[in-house]
């Protein structure tokens, strides 16, 4: 594994909200000084808040990709007591990144065939992942098995499809709860993540390192069920969250 780059904190001004799905919006912040924080895909930062009563930072996962000059993160609105402040943030705001920070790193001179499981805002580190694959024209082959509630949760799916036409991405999605009015009209694969469905999907998983990255359940649900088929440790890599 390459050096982990240096850690350093930047101020960056927020420059675009998109809204990905009824609960999610991802942010866009640009650097505000020459340089902006270095970083290998898959790794996250701190992003803090700092207004006239609180400071405040929470850890997200860097959807962008190490080859951009913005920084993007994926975050689900769940009104806590960071994300309040997203709620009413507009483009123009100043917010303080510190990092990178975590072992959940994409290399490419290692990782020539992978599989990456993602539960939720947990594609967000795969974004990045994907986007370098893509901008640095490199020959890896990637199984993508994603998971989520309902239909209209699916982040970045247009973006997901563009990239199967220029690298060797497959994806499958998977939805959890097909049968409620937000599941309505999918025809693709359902229930949660278990060994039969990777094994179903990539059925060549013993030749990829895996990465899984969701909430901690789906994370050792995930894991359990690659060890189920006989994946060794060194073969997964795991983080919790986008």
């Amino acid at each position: 594994m390459p050096e982990k780059p240096q850690l350093l904190e930047a101020p960056y001004r927020l420059k675009k909200i998109v809204q990905e799905t009824p609960d999610v919006n991802s942010f866009v912040f640009e650097p505000l000084q020459e340089y902006n924080i270095k970083f290998d895909p898959g790794m996250f930062v701190m992003l803090q808040y700092r207004g006239p009563d609180e400071k405040i930072a929470r850890a997200f996962s860097i959807a962008s990709s190490p080859l951009e000059k913005e920084m993007e993160f994926i975050i689900h609105m769940i009104h806590g007591r960071f994300t309040k402040h997203l709620d009413t943030a507009k483009e123009g705001d100043i917010y303080y990144i510190t990092g990178p920070y975590g072992q959940f790193r994409f290399d490419p001179n290692v990782n020539k065939k992978v599989l990456f499981i993602a539960g939720g805002t947990g594609i967000a580190p795969f974004i990045s992942m994907l986007r370098y694959i893509d901008q640095m024209h490199l020959d890896t082959e990637i199984k993508l098995l994603y998971s989520v509630r309902y239909v209209d949760e699916i982040i970045k799916r247009q973006e997901l499809d563009d990239l199967t036409k220029r690298i060797k991405l497959d994806y499958a999605v998977t939805v959890t709860r097909p049968n409620e009015d937000r599941g309505r009209g999918w025809n693709g694969l359902t229930g949660h993540v278990d060994a039969s469905m990777i094994a179903n999907y990539a059925k060549d998983v013993n030749e990829r390192t895996s990465y899984i990255c969701g909430p901690l359940g789906f994370v050792k649900a995930v894991k359990d069920a690659l060890k189920s088929l006989n994946i060794s440790e060194a073969s997964i890599k795991a983080d919790v969250w986008g």
